[in-house]
């Protein structure tokens, strides 16, 4: 089965749990036309380059399917008829990337907390809690 990326924008206005229930639909959506979802990630409220719909932020989510294009084509659909969604954009991959996407890559890189899942470095707190020969002195 062919690959897509999809990547749609929500209005400003909505709860992340709003935009979990959305990207849970199209997910089913997909796996009703026999294709599958295989990651799905949220990038978070971001600013626009330029007002849409009266909104100057939105909520970014991205959907790495593995689905026939009758399954896309209808979530498609689904998407334009949402009012909740301000713009849509889904592109045909030859193969889907390994691990998190650039955005999601570039957002664990600013962020001083770690990831889901992943552990506190014990480094960090090692050097905080142990005295320097400044210290000492």
């Amino acid at each position: 089965m062919p690959f897509y990326e999809s990547t749609f924008i929500t209005r400003q206005d909505l709860s992340r749990a709003d935009i979990t229930k959305l990207a849970d639909s199209y997910t089913a959506i997909v796996e009703q036309g026999g294709g599958k979802v295989v990651r799905n990630e949220y990038w978070g409220l971001r600013n626009l380059s330029y007002r849409i719909r009266k909104n100057r932020k939105g909520h970014y989510n991205m959907l790495a399917i593995d689905a026939p294009i009758a399954a896309v084509k209808e979530m498609e659909r689904n998407m334009g008829i949402n009012e909740d969604i301000i713009r849509t954009l889904t592109v045909r991959l030859d193969e889907l990337e390994e691990g998190p996407s650039v955005m999601m890559q570039q957002a664990r890189s600013r962020d001083d907390y770690p990831a889901e899942g992943e552990t506190a470095p014990e480094v960090a707190v090692a050097a905080v809690a142990a005295p320097t020969e400044e210290t000492q002195a």
